[in-house]
């Protein structure tokens, strides 16, 4: 069923880009808020303002309860989680969903899978979608961890199996290092994401960072080519350039292919991005994990491309299909 009144559980920069595609779509808009945000743009913009709490997000913007409750009061029916807060939250999706609303992005179930770097990591090698060398699943044991390390081969990289941003990630070039950080990862994860697991990975020394932005609609999915951020500061991205100067185009056909098989394997809807880590010597790419959600850096991708992300989002939300095709892209 279309939407028709959606509510904003975001703010800042992101609810204004999603009111002005709703806008666009005829569909009514509620803009929740902190205290702190009352004066706000997305406030201003929207047709309605609920106040969901104080000026902390844990009592506003994180507040399922605050959410769920304005979504009721004010007749919407659908939901859009922006990016942070609980955008990659599948208990929120699942909440949203058992509350008779639309969420606008994956299934609950999708972003468990995908959320999760390890078991994005079977998905794609079910998929055949190739992936760095690496553990098989979690390795919480220590002695197992040691094991693993040594067989793939130093240096090795150990990451969090949960979160992103470059938290909970240390590399590792000989046993004794290894042992040392290992503890390191799991604590700064557990802090930042409520799960210390972790999993290790081969490092590739000679690697750039190229991401593929996907849109599905449950059953089909299509690429609009890839962004690279290579360029980063404490592995968080500080340069987004698309297309990828670097790439071969045949690379960049097989790159882009495999990230519309591997959406469409976990039947996946809405927008994403798949990251991948591209061997500048091999010419080999390997998928390291997918964000289930709509991201910062999402202009850029509708800049080369001139796709409106968002609002073909809202779209298959609704239960559209995709409005293009690939050779549309």
């Amino acid at each position: 069923m279309p939407i028709t009144k959606l509510l904003i559980a975001n703010r800042g920069e992101i609810a204004v880009r999603i009111i002005r595609a709703a806008k666009e779509l005829g569909i009514r808009t509620v803009q929740v808020h902190s205290l702190a945000d009352a004066d706000s743009l997305a406030v201003k913009m929207a047709d309605e303002a609920v106040n969901i709490g104080p000026p902390h997000a844990a009592k506003s913007y994180l507040n399922v309860d605050n959410i769920l409750k304005a979504a009721k009061d004010t007749g919407a029916d659908a939901v859009h989680p922006g990016y942070g807060f609980l955008a990659e939250n599948a208990n929120f999706a699942d909440a949203v969903k058992a509350a008779g609303l639309v969420f606008v992005g994956p299934e609950g179930e999708s972003i468990r899978i995908m959320g999760d770097k390890v078991a994005a990591r079977a998905a794609a090698e079910a998929a055949g979608v190739p992936v760095v060398p690496g553990s098989d699943g979690r390795v919480d044991d220590p002695e197992r961890a040691r094991l693993v390390a040594e067989a793939i081969g130093f240096p090795v990289m150990i990451k969090a199996a949960a979160g992103g941003g470059g938290r909970g990630i240390r590399v590792a070039h000989d046993l004794s290092e290894f042992e040392t950080l290992m503890p390191q990862a799991s604590a700064e994860a557990k802090a930042a994401f409520g799960d210390g697991g972790l999993y290790i990975e081969k490092v590739i020394e000679k690697a750039r960072h190229i991401e593929v932005q996907i849109l599905g609609d449950g059953q089909r999915a299509i690429h609009c080519f890839e962004r690279e951020c290579s360029l980063q500061r404490r592995r968080q991205k500080v340069w987004e350039e698309a297309p990828s100067a670097v790439l071969p185009q045949e690379v960049r056909d097989k790159l882009c292919a495999s990230a519309v098989a591997l959406a469409e394997a976990v039947k996946y809807r809405g927008a994403g991005t798949l990251e991948y880590l591209y061997d500048d010597q091999t010419h080999h790419f390997y998928f390291i994990e997918m964000n289930t959600r709509i991201q910062v850096e999402h202009p850029v991708t509708e800049m080369i491309t001139g796709i409106d992300l968002v609002r073909e989002m809202i779209r298959v939300a609704g239960g559209a299909p995709l409005s293009i095709s690939q050779d549309d892209v």
